[in-house]
């Protein structure tokens, strides 16, 4: 399972260099403005650090976009349409779950630290 955490991560790194360029490329200063004050903070080049739930969302669509590949490649091999073999719908497959169980592993872990927080003596 440390695997797929990892991977999930280094999408969650990825996702965030995107953005990071996306906003930098667009020169979109209202955002870098609004993630200033949401606490996310303007790198020194001039592009800005996207924040945890936007990290967060993009994840999640990379996600569902495996499972939504997965399932249109089961669908393809089902219909026998020549370019969907059993090899990539099984690839396909696997990609799919283990993101899946990353992403609920990274959930768990999640709700596991806001209950430890909640549950501090104060």
């Amino acid at each position: 399972m440390t695997d797929s955490i990892s991977s999930v991560l280094s999408q969650i790194r990825a996702y965030q260099s995107q953005l990071g360029q996306a906003a930098a490329a667009t020169g979109d200063v209202a955002r870098s403005d609004a993630l200033r004050g949401l606490g996310g903070g303007v790198r020194e080049t001039g592009t800005s650090v996207p924040s945890f739930s936007e990290t967060l969302r993009g994840a999640l669509a990379g996600v569902n976009e495996a499972q939504a590949r997965s399932g249109a490649l089961q669908r393809a091999f089902e219909m026998g349409e020549p370019g969907a073999d059993l090899a990539k719908v099984m690839v396909a497959s696997q990609q799919a779950q283990v993101a899946f169980r990353a992403t609920v592993e990274v959930r768990n872990r999640l709700v596991q630290a806001y209950q430890d927080v909640m549950n501090m003596p104060l």
